[in-house]
């Protein structure tokens, strides 16, 4: 049985959903997009990525499709129509149809996608084991704060840590990490202090980087918001990733070094469990 996908106004099975080929998100990558968790059938921290959302398309100078009521009551019947009980909600948003042209065209009616996927979440075997890691090069773009559809380059990061035998890869610039391919990074050094990169251009503003990072600063856990080094994360006595489809993962090895013992630390596990309990509450 197909899902039902939204695209610019009606809803439709996903084999008949289409868009135009002069789409700008298909020929520029003109386009951003958010990915909201659904928990009991309930989105997780929706309100905040549809803020984010609205940062995106100011940066790209772009008009929002709809609504957040709007968008919110679309996402929901959605999750209705697809008997969605946990997984996501996928969110697109492009500058609309025009004739190619590099110039923003003055008259585009802006495209509006959304789609669901089964996910397991809170039950995620990963997180009892832990992810392996490997560093690569980041090849991004200057502007990583805006959430794009232009993921390349995150792919090639994932294709290369794919071949590695690795789950993932953090990107590395200037030789700082900089965050995983799709996901915030944190390390735990030996004095059990929090350590991820600041918010700036150079990364994604994760929503539940925020929501974790408040659960850790209200659990009276040290945080530091700096960059750390490969050699930093090489030598960490933890290690963890968070985005909205995964929450909170452990990692238990960078560049097939392990971190501390191995096995997912206990500061990832508390976090974690904070979390889910948070969102469960919610829900």
């Amino acid at each position: 049985m197909s899902r039902t996908v939204y695209v610019n106004g009606a809803y439709a099975a996903e084999e008949e959903a289409k868009i135009s080929v002069f789409d700008r998100g298909f020929l520029f990558a003109d386009g951003v997009y958010e990915v909201s968790s659904v928990i009991r059938g309930r989105l997780v921290d929706n309100r905040s990525h549809l803020r984010r959302l609205h940062r995106s398309l100011s940066e790209l100078e772009m008009n929002a499709p709809a609504s957040d009521s709007e968008i919110e009551s679309i996402q929901y019947e959605l999750i209705a129509r697809n008997e969605l009980d946990e997984g996501i909600v996928y969110l697109q948003v492009t500058r609309g149809a025009a004739d190619r042209d590099f110039n923003y065209p003055e008259d585009a009616r802006p495209t509006l996608v959304m789609f669901t996927q089964k996910k397991q979440i809170i039950d995620n075997p990963l997180a009892q084991t832990g992810i392996t890691v490997v560093t690569t090069p980041d090849i991004r773009w200057a502007r990583r704060d805006i959430k794009t559809v232009g993921l390349l380059a995150p792919s090639m990061a994932k294709m290369i840590a794919k071949r590695a035998g690795a789950d993932d890869a953090w990107m590395v610039e200037q030789g700082f990490i900089t965050e995983g391919s799709s996901n915030n990074a944190y390390i735990v050094t030996d004095g059990g202090v929090i350590v991820t990169r600041q918010l700036g251009h150079e990364i994604l503003h994760g929503i539940t980087r925020q929501a974790v990072l408040k659960l850790a600063d209200e659990t009276q856990l040290h945080i530091e918001e700096r960059p750390f080094t490969v050699a930093e994360a090489h030598s960490a006595k933890e290690a963890f990733i968070t985005s909205a489809s995964a929450f909170v993962l452990p990692v238990r090895s960078i560049d097939s070094i392990p971190v501390g013992d191995g096995r997912p630390g206990p500061i990832a596990q508390q976090l974690r469990a904070l979390y889910i309990t948070a969102v469960l509450a919610e829900s």
